[in-house]
């Protein structure tokens, strides 16, 4: 029954994923192993999102570990879990809490041996800056600690860049860069604390090249020549490149003339979903401390409140008119909601 609940969630997110982002580009989705323990390790620029791209893109169902602040609603708590989240405590959740990791990484341990795969963001936390920040020793362990529990496990590591055109807009685009996968016993020589490190170094290096990596010195002004160079952040290599070249022989995203025509169409979408995007704008939105959960907040309204706005429009429609104008009218939203994004 869980992997039927499972199964049919994925597939409904991977709908509202198409119909919220312009693009999503997979690339190199082909260095998943099959059939063996892996370890997603990841950069986390974009909440929730960053969660939803690689679950329904690495053709796995995986385990996440996600921050235990977002478990606080028992009734959140047991839908998160049923989606295989698990909850990681940091010494911000309180010194009382952090001993709690230690049967979170053990279970994470035993799912590995038994050839599941797991997800972390070794960053220990998001962040909307496009920067690979230190990553924190949390993931190491569960490396470690499964070897040695279980030292036969061919455990791979698989680094990921998620890149985002604009993360906290609407219409945005998106790029997921699958590296090339990492045995893990490659890491171990018997000094554990020279191990750490050195896996650290390497994971932190190889996520650096899957997504647009801006040295913290001098952070924003080198965004603000990217930007002004208009660079396709969806293409990682290439920024990166340009900032290691200073700036010199930058490619540019594609231009396009039609700016006009999504402006008139997002309008005309507004209008025919104007409950659910006042709810957003006046409500929602407001209360959003963290810019990092912009898109996911926005992306729970697109999935829950406008489909429902929608239905009860066509039922009343079907109701008073005939069901073909009910019909004809989701049409044309979902036409319209299209048109306006892939544009």
């Amino acid at each position: 029954m869980k992997k039927i609940w499972q199964h049919s969630f994925r597939a409904y997110i991977k709908l509202g994923l198409f119909f919220y982002f312009k693009k999503i580009r997979v690339v190199d989705a082909k260095h998943i192993p099959k059939g063996k323990p892996v370890l997603f390790l990841s950069n986390h620029q974009n909440a929730l999102l960053d969660v939803l791209l690689i679950a329904t893109k690495c053709g796995r169902f995986s385990y996440f570990l996600t921050r235990a602040s977002v478990f606080k609603n028992p009734l959140i708590s047991k839908l998160l879990k049923s989606f295989n989240m698990m909850p990681v405590y940091r010494i911000r959740d309180g010194w009382n809490t952090i001993m709690n990791n230690n049967s979170i990484f053990d279970s994470c341990t035993d799912l590995l041996h038994q050839n599941e795969s797991v997800f972390i963001f070794p960053e220990g936390s998001h962040n909307l800056n496009r920067t690979v920040r230190t990553l924190s020793k949390g993931f190491t362990r569960i490396v470690f600690d499964t070897l040695e529990k279980y030292p036969e496990t061919d455990l791979q590591l698989v680094p990921i860049g998620l890149n985002f055109a604009n993360a906290e807009n609407f219409v945005d685009s998106s790029s997921i860069y699958f590296g090339e996968p990492i045995a893990a016993k490659s890491f171990v020589t018997g000094d554990r604390n020279k191990d750490i490190v050195n896996l650290k170094h390497t994971i932190q290096s190889k996520i650096s090249k899957l997504t647009t990596h801006i040295p913290t010195e001098n952070y924003k002004e080198t965004l603000q020549k990217l930007d002004a160079l208009q660079v396709d952040y969806l293409n990682p290599k290439a920024v990166n490149t340009c900032i290691a070249n200073n700036f010199e022989d930058c490619k540019q995203k594609p231009k396009t003339s039609l700016n006009w025509l999504r402006a008139i169409l997002k309008g005309l979408l507004i209008l025919n979903v104007l409950p659910p995007y006042l709810i957003w704008k006046f409500i929602v939105q407001p209360k959003i401390v963290e810019p990092e959960f912009t898109a996911t907040f926005r992306f729970a309204i697109v999935i829950t409140l406008v489909p429902l706005y929608l239905l009860i429009i066509c039922l009343v429609l079907a109701s008073v008119f005939t069901s073909t104008i009910g019909l004809s009218y989701f049409i044309l939203v979902i036409t319209l909601n299209l048109l306006a994004v892939k544009l």
